[in-house]
């Protein structure tokens, strides 16, 4: 998408996604349309919060957060890790977790701790020599099938609709704090827009309350900045890690400085 987008090529799309992974190299390829400032004066009902206060033509309609899953016949609740730092007791050493390759649920900690801090607990956690895993949907089955006793990030959402499935009931999470939520689904009106003022009516309807209640109860996806929301009352009240604007750009550095910390092998350049 981002190579055609460069080329000129999708004049057939009105809005597109602008992934965190390249978010700079995006920008220049959306209209210039100050979604913040048609926000905040009602020419179009889209909650300011949800608009990059930098880049103003960009906005994002979803939310995500991690979590900590658990088998529940291999982990009874009352050993599973309390806090971050639990991940590294002794006990937990050796196989008895998985975690991301992507590690979205510790690079979205750098928002509390800062990324110093947050390298070093990677090191650390590497160390427990964890199960290594790709993506929730190749996850999820090897733990309802006892192969994974725990796994440390997974998307909640991911999570609740994969549990749907668990006739078992094998499956439970815990809310470790603070609790890493991302901003998800950026989107803006593309350059090439053959019908921009409809990306702009587009992006309003996702923002507005009757799209956000679709995306609730489909998916488990709306914003945490919709009250009311699945996302919203689930981090009500507890201390977050907000991987807001202001890092929003970065998460691809600071994934990328995460996966360095790991310490997997790199093919020379």
């Amino acid at each position: 998408m981002l190579q055609e987008l460069k080329i000129g090529k999708t004049t057939a799309w009105d809005v597109n996604y602008v992934a965190f992974d390249y978010y700079a190299e995006y920008l220049p390829h959306q209209k210039k349309f100050d979604l913040l400032g048609m926000g905040k004066h009602g020419v179009l009902r889209i909650p300011p919060e949800m608009v990059d206060p930098v880049n103003r033509h960009i906005l994002a309609l979803q939310t995500n957060m991690q979590v900590l899953a658990y088998n529940k016949r291999l982990v009874p609740e009352n050993t599973t890790p309390a806090t971050y730092e639990d991940m590294l007791k002794p006990e937990y050493k050796g196989k008895k977790f998985a975690t991301d390759v992507r590690p979205r649920a510790v690079a979205a900690l750098v928002p509390a701790w800062g990324l110093e801090k947050v390298l070093v607990y990677a090191k650390k956690l590497a160390a427990q020599e964890p199960i290594w895993t790709r993506g929730d949907t190749r996850t999820l089955p090897l733990m309802t099938g006892g192969e994974i006793p725990m796994n440390l990030g997974l998307n909640y959402k991911g999570y609740l609709r994969f549990k749907e499935k668990d006739v078992q009931d094998v499956l439970a999470v815990k809310i470790l704090e603070p609790v890493p939520v991302r901003l998800t689904e950026a989107e803006g009106v593309s350059a090439t827009a053959q019908n921009p003022y409809a990306g702009l009516l587009w992006l309003e309807f996702q923002a507005g309350p009757e799209a956000q209640a679709i995306l609730d109860k489909v998916d488990r996806a709306a914003s945490h900045l919709t009250a009311g929301t699945f996302h919203e009352k689930a981090t009500r009240g507890k201390k977050l890690s907000l991987l807001g604007w202001e890092h929003y750009p970065q998460m691809g550095r600071y994934e990328e400085e995460v996966v360095k910390a790991f310490g997997f092998p790199r093919a020379d350049k």
